[in-house]
């Protein structure tokens, strides 16, 4: 598998852990819910019912925005090789890996640590349509671009 390939399969997997996790999380909690309803009764019920309820809805909008970035994820052809940078290309500038996907935690693979940049991201504008040795700035440091993988 090319390490392209190797890169999109781990945060695929990542997101699917995530997705996992929360979903998990969201169960336990109404399981919980449903039983603190069948034995208590009051005003600390009512709360602990509340605060269930807020916490289940923290975790479904987390989970929202994990499944926007599966469908990030999910639209990108890890085969596919770019001229110009693109959603999906894994960029070499500044002795750095940036995979072009979403706002996603860095990954080592093979000893070579990867950063997903968001498109929407400063870096990310910054770096969308352009070639091998292309050079900008972003606050005090210059980035040049030196590889598409």
């Amino acid at each position: 598998m090319a390490f392209k390939q190797q890169v999109y399969a781990r945060y695929q997997q990542l997101v699917q852990d995530r997705i996992d996790a929360f979903r998990d999380m969201i169960s336990a909690l109404t399981e919980d819910a449903q039983n603190d309803a069948k034995g208590s009764a009051g005003d600390k019920h009512e709360t602990a019912l509340s605060m269930m309820h807020l916490e289940q809805e923290k975790l479904n909008h987390k989970l929202t925005e994990i499944y926007g970035q599966k469908a990030i994820l999910d639209k990108i052809d890890p085969m596919a090789m770019h001229q110009k940078i693109a959603l999906g290309s894994l960029v070499e500038a500044n002795g750095m890996l940036l995979f072009i996907c979403a706002a996603l935690p860095k990954i080592n693979i093979e000893g070579k640590t990867v950063i997903a940049v968001s498109p929407q991201s400063p870096l990310g504008q910054k770096l969308l349509g352009h070639e091998v040795g292309f050079s900008f700035e972003i606050h005090p440091t210059v980035y040049t671009i030196s590889a598409l993988c």
